[in-house]
């Protein structure tokens, strides 16, 4: 089966629910990828259940898996239950994340832990599990955010805690490489979804739309083709954190 073809492959997707993850879900599908659906808690169950309904009335196949993945047993069982049901896995993405804005002199040790919980643990564990499961010849794929490149005030927990997330990749890049395996992870900006505005006021939200060169906030729908084309025909680019934000930032 060539790299690019999707026909039969098992996607894992943590955060498959909506949002990115769940326009990943439904594209991936609709090319003939079997997908794991991944959602975190209640909340998110009706989500899941609305994508796994669409994936299934398109003639698709899916599951869905409840898991607090900041447990890296959880993690471990994820896998090994997709793997189960599904067959195997060949391609994982995480889009899992939480967004902290706050003035550094505020933050607490709470809230420190659970930014690095969710955006830097449950990243490194995803892919070290995806190291262990995958089939030769797989991709990792994690989101992260183009505050990495920004030099900005406020978001020190959420930058912050995304940072190592480029140097999980470069290192599973390298070991993962003799097995075929591509590792990669992309940065969005500030993304049109519910995820963005529950952070921001009406000022910043309009800053954030006018700083992109290309105007506006990022569409899922023009990041989702980036993944879908770095887990296919650019299995070639491993190790490296793409970009794509409209001109919001760079390095």
């Amino acid at each position: 089966m060539a790299r690019n073809d999707l026909k039969g492959k098992v996607v894992l997707i943590a955060g498959g629910a909506k949002n990115l993850g769940g326009l990943l879900s439904k594209n991936l599908a609709a090319r003939g990828a079997k997908v794991a659906i991944h959602y975190n808690s209640g909340n998110t169950r009706a989500d899941a259940e609305h994508t796994l309904a669409a994936i299934q009335a398109a003639g698709g196949e899916a599951v869905i898996f409840q898991a607090d993945l900041t447990q890296v047993s959880h993690i471990t069982k994820l896998f090994d239950d997709t793997i189960q049901q599904l067959g195997g896995i060949d391609i994982a993405i995480n889009t899992a994340g939480k967004v902290l804005k706050k003035p550094f002199v505020d933050t607490t040790e709470a809230e420190y832990d659970s930014m690095s919980d969710i955006n830097a643990k449950l990243a490194y564990f995803f892919i070290q599990e995806a190291g262990k499961k995958l089939n030769d010849n797989g991709k990792v794929c994690t989101i992260v955010t183009s505050l990495l490149a920004a030099f900005t005030g406020y978001y020190s927990t959420y930058e912050g805690l995304k940072a190592p997330v480029e140097h999980f990749t470069r290192a599973a890049a390298k070991e993962f490489g003799n097995r075929g395996i591509s590792v990669t992870a992309v940065a969005p900006g500030p993304m049109d979804t519910p995820f963005f505005y529950g952070q921001e006021s009406e000022d910043a939200v309009a800053y954030h739309k006018s700083a992109s060169a290309l105007g506006g906030l990022t569409d899922i729908k023009d990041i989702a083709p980036l993944v879908e084309f770095l887990i296919t025909d650019g299995w070639w680019i491993t190790g490296q954190t793409i970009f794509a934000n409209g001109g919001y930032t760079t390095r």
